[in-house]
């Protein structure tokens, strides 16, 4: 009975830890701290290991405000710890906008020999004291029990029982049932805490005659998010870690009668009264206005939330215009209606409004614009009144003939110059037109955004672009790859990158047209923004933003031991998988981008990822999982299991990612690298992790900046880079682990041997068995030799 309990208590430990290291943080434990935060505190510390420190918290005094939230840095960790006070309540993080810390608690065991058949088991305080800013967060927290024939009360600071749970151990013939459900009250009880208080007391009572508590039994605060389900231990580390959430608030003082205070600071911010059930103390929060985002409690801490950038939760079908706290949603020009909502906007016929779309010729409605040309036999301007005249040249040369000699030779001189204008004029409005209904002009004015700088257009004539980078002059060439060479300009006063075909093939049409259809209806921060294009050419040509910092490739793989830092290349490696996962799930139709490499991540100034080239790119129908298509993509980073059957899914991706984060770890090139055996890098990188001898191939560099975090980066590059697609995590598992990894720093530190010998029962109850990856990596070497064998440039 008591192996059973400790084993039960053992196994919700674990779990507790596995939430710890699975889920975000979902309170803001790494809360961005705005630009003015920095200048209104000179000299405070605003961070402490991996947690930022948001004010009205502060470390030094004189960097916070009122007793109670002042903390301690404690850098004798390493990664540096953070704490409550003193230093005896370890903060996980601070959130501003919600009012919160998340802080670790502690549990309590039961006495194995309390003498009576009830105790007293000690208090749990998340706070400074009584009178102090910190309380429990009500319903957010709950009380777990583990014990066989237990019962647990919860007390708080005034003694007015607040949560209780009984936990039973069913047996038949001497052997205990163990429940498989999450605490369900079989070994293990749970409560929801209703009241918030800054300190609890715990009573245990034993029930059915029972004489003594069981070995490991014992009570816990707990947050409502973490799971307890055993089934998590599996990869686990585990920790007496139990995350607790507590709210905060500036203690006995009230709003003014304008909803401000002396604390909200900045400007669109304003002040709430925050009371607390059962407790008799005034106090306050400050939050920013609706529209604006950031810390009220400093000057200019609020500021405008731009709602274009995030579509899921701002929902547009048209054109987004961000303004001063607020956004406004317009139709696509040639469109009416809600474009807050989807098909909200219907096409308008202009023919019917010729007062408002003038029209002195023939109208036409297209879908999103119409067409006006002259009447047959006529030429000239048909949107204004008598712009289209009669085509008189053959009257004019009878006149001319008629009059005889030298005057009609003159008269017929002086109009051919004329005439020949005229219809030079029309040959070249004639082929842009055919090349605008060719490249599909006309799906394209409402599939591509009009939100851009270049004058508020999307389309551009060529005129301005040959103006823009010196008729194409190739001094302007800033790059290209297999859809088309890229040039630098300057349009209207903005520097762009400006895309132009290679080779005049049907095949490069369509690419360039499927990048414009797919780009017009991405709206990321980590991809790259499609400003407008030219429908004047052959070929169309695209303009974007300019990326002024390069490829990912270019820093990566520099000469010299230092290239960019770990932290860099995990930021780098989360926002490329933000950017994946939002292709492949948030977006309208999923699209699958088939040529992720370092060369096609691009970076700014400030070293954020960029997602680009989308000229091999596919849409995915919802109710399919995947689709047949012709073989595109980058030896190295291409799915072997896509390259021969042909069929496309979203884990091809998935796999190319897997190998962009082998080269992150190693700072190898994957379409070069190959060992003395003649082992690809996905193959030999597999061995090795099974074989827990990663040292020969990683990174020094990041070696010494690391532990950890390195290994899970691995153990999780190993898992997208796996043969079979269906074992592959989809990018949004990537995405998560990633953030986890950048949020969450596990409690449990391994010593330096660690990288050089995993711990193999661990290491395989995490991922998979060494021995099948390691079959596995020899069969992948196989098939990837095929491919460099028999393929072609793809």
């Amino acid at each position: 009975m008591r192996a059973a309990i400790s084993r039960r208590v053992a196994l919700f430990t674990a779990a507790v830890a596995a939430s710890v290291l699975l889920r975000p943080q979902l309170l803001s434990a790494a809360a961005t701290v705005a630009p003015a935060e920095e200048a209104a505190s000179p000299g405070c510390t605003r961070s402490c290991g991996n947690i930022s420190i948001p004010y009205p918290f502060g470390v030094e005094p004189g960097c916070y405000i009122e007793a109670g939230f002042n903390l301690t840095c404690d850098r004798s960790h390493r990664p540096p710890r953070l704490f409550l006070g003193d230093g005896t309540v370890q903060v996980f993080g601070i959130s501003v906008p919600n009012g919160t810390v998340r802080v670790n608690g502690s549990f309590l065991e039961f006495p194995s020999d309390p003498g009576t058949r009830s105790a007293r088991i000690g208090t749990w305080s998340g706070a400074l004291g009584e009178g102090g800013p910190y309380t429990l967060a009500s319903e957010r927290n709950r009380l777990l029990a583990f014990g066989c024939d237990v019962l647990v009360i919860l007390v708080g600071d005034d003694n007015q029982t607040v949560a209780t749970c009984s936990a039973f151990c069913n047996q038949i013939k001497g052997a205990t049932i163990d429940s498989t459900d999450d605490c369900s009250g079989v070994g293990c009880c749970q409560a929801k805490i209703l009241l918030g208080r800054s300190s609890y007391g715990f009573q245990a009572f034993l029930m059915n005659g029972k004489t003594a508590f069981d070995a490991g039994a014992g009570a816990c605060i707990a947050e409502s998010e973490f799971s307890t389900d055993p089934k998590l231990l599996a990869i686990a580390n585990p920790a007496w870690t139990f995350p607790a959430v507590l709210e905060w608030r500036i203690n006995r003082t009230t709003c003014h009668g304008n909803a401000s205070s002396l604390a909200c600071r900045s400007s669109h911010s304003f002040c709430k009264n925050s009371t607390l059930l059962g407790v008799d103390q005034q106090g306050h929060l400050c939050h920013c206005a609706q529209g604006y985002q950031g810390n009220p409690y400093i000057p200019n801490g609020c500021y405008d939330v731009n709602e274009c950038d995030f579509p899921e939760t701002y929902p547009c079908y048209g054109v987004c215009n961000n303004t001063e706290g607020g956004y406004r949603c317009n139709c696509l020009a040639g469109f009416e209606g809600n474009a807050s909502v989807p098909n909200g906007c219907k096409d308008i016929d202009e023919c019917a409004h010729p007062d408002l779309y003038p029209c002195h010729g023939i109208c036409t409605n297209r879908f999103g614009t119409y067409d006006c040309r002259c009447n047959n036999g006529a030429y000239g301007d048909p949107f204004t009144k008598e712009g289209c005249n009669v085509f008189k040249s053959f009257s004019v040369m009878s006149i001319g003939l008629g009059i005889g000699g030298g005057t009609g030779l003159l008269l017929l001189a002086l109009a051919a110059p004329f005439i020949m204008r005229k219809i030079k004029h029309q040959k070249i409005n004639k082929m842009k037109e055919r090349f605008f209904k060719q490249n599909h002009g006309l799906l394209l004015q409402q599939l591509i955004s009009q939100k851009s700088d270049i004058g508020g257009r999307m389309i551009i004539t060529l005129g301005e672009l040959e103006k823009a980078t010196n008729n194409f002059d190739a001094s302007h060439e800033v790059g290209g790859g297999g859809h088309g060479v890229v040039y630098k300009g300057l349009l209207d006063l903005q520097v762009v990158a400006i895309k132009k075909s290679k080779i005049v093939v049907q095949r490069e049409i369509d690419d360039f047209i499927n990048e414009v259809a797919i780009l017009s209806q991405i709206n990321h921060r980590n991809v790259v923004k499609l400003l407008g294009c030219c429908l004047e050419t052959e070929v169309p040509i695209l303009v974007y933003e300019f990326i002024s910092n390069g490829t990912l490739a270019h820093h990566l793989h520099v000469e010299g031991p230092i290239s960019l830092s770990w932290d860099e290349r995990l930021r780098i490696a989360l926002e490329i998988s933000k950017a994946l996962a939002y292709l492949h799930s948030a977006t309208s139709t999923p699209i699958l981008h088939r040529d992720i490499k370092s060369s096609n991540i691009l970076l700014d100034d400030n070293l954020t990822a960029k997602v680009s080239d989308f000229g091999a790119s596919k849409y995915i129908p919802i109710d399919q999982t995947g689709v047949s298509t012709a073989v595109q993509g980058t030896i190295g980073y291409l799915d072997p299991m896509y390259y021969y059957t042909g069929r496309l899914t979203d884990k091809s991706d998935v796999f190319s990612f897997g190998v962009l984060l082998l080269e992150l770890l190693t700072r190898k090139k994957p379409f070069v690298f190959r060992t003395e055996d003649g082992d690809s890098l996905v193959s030999h990188f597999a061995s090795l992790f099974a074989d827990g001898s990663l040292v020969d191939i990683m990174d020094p560099q990041i070696m010494e900046e690391e532990d950890e975090q390195v290994n899970e980066v691995a153990a999780l590059a190993v898992k997208c880079t796996k043969l079979n697609g269906e074992e592959r995590p989809t990018m949004r598992e990537v995405e998560i682990s990633l953030e986890n990894l950048r949020v969450t720093k596990k409690h449990v530190h391994h010593n330096t041997a660690s990288w050089r010998k995993y711990d193999r029962d661990q290491t395989a109850s995490d991922y998979m068995s060494f021995e099948g990856l390691a079959v596995e990596a020899s069969t992948q070497y196989t098939m990837e030799d095929e491919i460099l064998l028999s393929a072609r440039n793809p």
